[in-house]
């Protein structure tokens, strides 16, 4: 028998908490969200991120997967491969998913709503988890909703796509547990493809902290699988990785060339923290609600503006943790929560949790704070645990903390003496923050010492309470996060409503240009469905990240030429520029453009429009081509200028075409008629005769699909055809029906050989990997069915034993505890003397304190229960 049936039999029947659990989280979360919901007229608009990525992505890709266009992006940054762009955000969460059925004006709509089901889904999942090592449902409950609601969830509405992590990693251990002490197969491979699936960036993470999970249980002796165990979990771990590979395959070789994941911590970067305050505010942050991302209050000197640093738990905060180190002195739990403190105060190894990213991320604190959760609540069903000193210890950090950062003095950039380290502000939001911060952190705790007065006395009441406090507490720090965060968003109502999610703008409809927005909000031409140079997206091709590094303009996380980069629009294509009538004005203080030949057109949208009359439209070709030696010679700024006469290309690609392409370097007489100036002139007046060049020979027709465009040109000669669409490995193109090579060209992009005359040029986009990938998950699904198939058949003939040793001392002390409660009721129906020879009768019932037992999981001898059990 099962330790799951084991529980069911051996323990005194209790009714389940999993819809009780789910509602009482959806209606927090909905005091959360539904407030602002309605003051954005049904639309939840937080700021950051959540604004420019979150709400577009979804309606984008919503009207993608509804259409059929799931290849290639055009509203992404320059273009981008849709599958490895956005499996990272959403293409793998079922959430998604849900929006289907919905029209795409809807979508925006429901990203509240999804959020309310979200935390509500974490709180069930974590219950499903916690539930397995608690004796009652009301402790699994409370766990539930502390790690629904902890600083790190709350943290993250902030990163939407963040949640889906949340969610899905309880059922990840919970299936490791089924596997390893019961012999259920099959669904640690299916949890395994889920994790993998939803977010392969956090899947990463996930396995690091499996690995060590299992180890501790395994050496602290916690569990003691069969050999056969551990090859099914290995066999599992590798199924479910296939059964993920249709989109886990695309979606790696998409970030392949991503900048981000091409460099490792070195040196002391690797072992200790560049900048100090991090560690004061990785400490900090498990003791208080968090700060919002951005805008830190506590820490302004750590510079992680946005690395999830949010570890509180509500009202609890870290009492049971500390009650837990200090009650459970050999404890697989202990040592799981001590590693992961370790691994988070050394770069390279919190670093491991995502891949090893060198950007400072603390992502991956909901894996520690699930096992803080359920440290809390095991502590809460055991009575010989002493809370006071923890408690004590916990609001003696917490009053510290708040009077050191509240009161220290410092000076200011005067040199005045002020009282405070934490953020400054002249309007005095950040002392108000700071304050009700602190002093949400402080009533929580003198709420928990209340309570925990009657925890023995009044356990069930006690879970009630707890339940309300955590509730209420949640929803007060959570609107006070979202109202703090909302307060640094652009107007709700006339830029992210008005402008944004129900904007337009009035421009003629053609694939051949893309737009411009100068002092706009990130993503504004994908909000209005234009393909644009300015964006906001971690995950572009790798040679969108070429192209910008070389030219000079910095490319992290987003897409954003500055003026001064004039000669990147025509380049690009760029035909009209959106400025905002209430943000900064495109035009400087003599009323002149900021980039030279832009004219007015037309207000719409709320934007005022210019046109770009150095607009040059797709496919092009040069009558000079330029060495990198050349090119590298001048500076970055003005290389993309230096673009605009001659094409760059590398010294195979010289040998191929230079017979129809002239070397600029060695030109006898200038190739363009400049009245002054010579060949390699930079001025404004250049750019203007080589757009207009360019101009000449650009395509008659282009016109983009889902798997690519089709252009037509017509050449007086063989040449090249440029095409300013990020090169990428899915491409194939065709000239007159007939298969071309493609060039990389111009640092990043594309073009084409074409012959004298009228040419058809079709480039075809495949998403690389995808095919190999779907080969790969058939082939898992049909193995996992005859996995199924023959191990059913077998466990009918041999049904499998189980060697769980924490699960029989759970057991055993469970029932012990059952007779206890059991008494206690019983008690309550007597007079007060019978009740006192009742409680006094303890010969059979004592509960002996176990210190290494199932919270100790070190060294467990499972004899200590024989002889009680024997007794049954």
């Amino acid at each position: 028998m099962g330790f799951s049936s084991s529980k069911l039999t051996a323990l005194r029947p209790q009714k389940e908490k999993y819809f009780s659990t789910f509602i009482i989280a959806l209606v927090t979360a909905a005091a959360l969200f539904v407030p602002y919901m309605i003051l954005g007229e049904g639309y939840f608009t937080f700021y950051g991120d959540f604004n420019v990525q979150q709400i577009p992505f979804y309606q984008q890709c919503h009207k993608a997967v509804k259409e059929g266009n799931i290849f290639w992006s055009w509203t992404t940054d320059l273009g981008a491969n849709f599958i490895g762009s956005y499996s990272f955000y959403l293409l793998g969460s079922p959430f998604f998913w849900l929006t289907i059925p919905f029209p795409n004006f809807m979508v925006p709509y429901l990203m509240g709503p999804l959020l309310i089901l979200k935390f509500a889904c974490a709180a069930l999942t974590s219950y499903c988890y916690i539930r397995r090592f608690t004796r009652t449902s009301s402790a699994a409950r409370l766990g539930g909703l502390l790690y629904a609601f902890s600083g790190f969830s709350v943290y993250n509405i902030f990163f939407n796509h963040f949640h889906e992590a949340i969610i899905f990693f309880p059922l990840l251990l919970l299936s490791l547990e089924l596997l390893i002490t019961e012999n259920r197969r099959f669904v640690f491979a299916l949890t395994v493809a889920l994790c993998a699936v939803s977010n392969y960036f956090f899947f990463f993470g996930m396995v690091v902290f499996m690995v060590i999970y299992f180890f501790v249980r395994l050496f602290s002796g916690a569990i003691r699988p069969r050999f056969s165990r551990f090859i099914a979990l290995a066999f599992e771990a590798v199924l479910g990785v296939a059964l993920a590979a249709f989109l886990l395959l695309p979606s790696v070789l998409a970030i392949l060339g991503n900048e981000r994941i091409s460099s490792i911590l070195l040196g002391w970067n690797a072992i200790m923290y560049g900048k100090e305050q991090i560690y004061g505010n990785i400490f900090e942050c498990f003791f208080f609600p968090p700060d919002i991302p951005a805008r830190p209050v506590f820490f302004p000197g750590a510079d992680v503006k946005w690395s999830s640093l949010g570890g509180w738990l509500p009202l609890f905060s870290m009492v049971g943790v500390f009650a837990w180190f200090s009650n459970r002195k050999c404890s697989w739990l202990k040592r799981v929560i001590g590693i992961c403190i370790f691994m988070a105060l050394v770069p390279i190894l919190n670093s491991a949790f995502y891949a090893f990213n060198t950007a400072y991320y603390a992502r991956w604190f909901y894996m520690p704070i699930l096992m803080m959760c359920l440290a809390t609540v095991s502590l809460t069903e055991d009575d010989s645990v002493n809370w006071s000193s923890a408690y004590k210890w916990v609001f003696g950090i917490t009053a510290a903390i708040t009077l050191t950062i509240g009161l220290f003095p410092q000076k200011d950039s005067k040199d005045n003496i002020i009282f405070g380290l934490y953020s400054q502000s002249e309007d005095g939001m950040y002392v108000f923050r700071y304050w009700v911060t602190c002093a949400i952190a402080i009533v929580s705790l003198i709420i928990l010492g209340m309570l925990l007065k009657t925890l023995k006395s009044d356990r069930q009441g006690f879970y009630r309470g707890a339940v309300a406090c955590v509730c209420i507490i949640a929803a007060v720090y959570g609107n006070f996060f979202i109202a703090c965060g909302r307060s640094h968003s652009y107007e709700i109502k006339e830029v992210m409503i008005d402008q944004l999610i129900e904007g337009s703008v009035d421009l003629e409809k053609s694939d051949g240009y893309r737009i411009d927005v100068y002092d706009g909000v990130d993503n504004t031409s994908m909000y209005l469905g234009y393909p644009g140079i300015n964006a906001f997206h971690s995950v572009v091709p790798a040679s969108i990240f070429e192209f910008y590094d070389y030219i000079g303009v910095e490319r992290s996380v987003g897409s954003r030429p500055e003026v001064k980069q004039a000669a990147i629009r025509p380049l690009l294509s760029v035909k009209y520029l959106l400025n905002r009538k209430n943000g900064e004005s495109f035009l400087d203080e003599d009323d002149e453009p900021r980039m030279p030949n832009y004219e007015y057109v037309k207000t719409s949208g709320g934007y005022y429009i210019y046109e770009n009359k150095n607009y040059i439209p797709y496919g092009f070709s040069y009558d000079y081509y330029m060495s990198y030696d050349f090119c590298d010679s001048y500076s970055k700024s003005n290389r993309a200028q230096l673009m605009l006469k001659a094409i760059l290309l590398d010294d195979k690609q010289i040998k191929k075409y230079s017979d129809i392409l002239e070397n600029i370097e060695a030109t006898d007489t200038p190739p363009y008629d400049y009245d002054e100036g010579t060949t390699l002139s930079l001025t404004d007046e250049a750019m203007e005769y080589d757009c207009e060049k360019r101009r000449e020979t650009a395509a008659l027709s282009f016109k983009t699909d889902n798997h690519g465009f089709t252009a037509r040109v017509t050449r007086d000669k063989a040449n090249l055809v440029f095409f300013s669409v990020p090169y990428d490995e899915g491409w194939s193109a065709y000239v007159n029906g007939e298969p071309a090579e493609i060039e990389k060209v111009n640092a990043g992009f594309m073009a084409v050989k074409v012959d004298k005359g009228t040419s058809e040029i079709r480039f075809e986009y495949k998403t690389p990997g995808l095919v190999n990938g779907l080969m790969i998950t058939g082939g898992a699904c049909v193995l996992l069915l005859l996995y199924i198939l023959i191990f059913t058949l077998y466990s009918k003939k041999h049904p499998s034993d189980t060697c769980y040793p924490e699960g029989d001392m759970l057991i055993a002390k469970w029932r012990l505890e059952d007779r206890e409660d059991a008494r206690r009721l019983l008690a309550e129906r007597f007079e007060d003397g019978a009740k006192e020879s009742i409680l006094s009768d303890d010969a059979e019932i004592e509960i002996p304190h176990m210190e290494n037992d199932f919270s100790g999981g070190f060294k467990i001898d499972s004899e200590l229960f024989d002889d009680k059990e024997d007794e049954e």
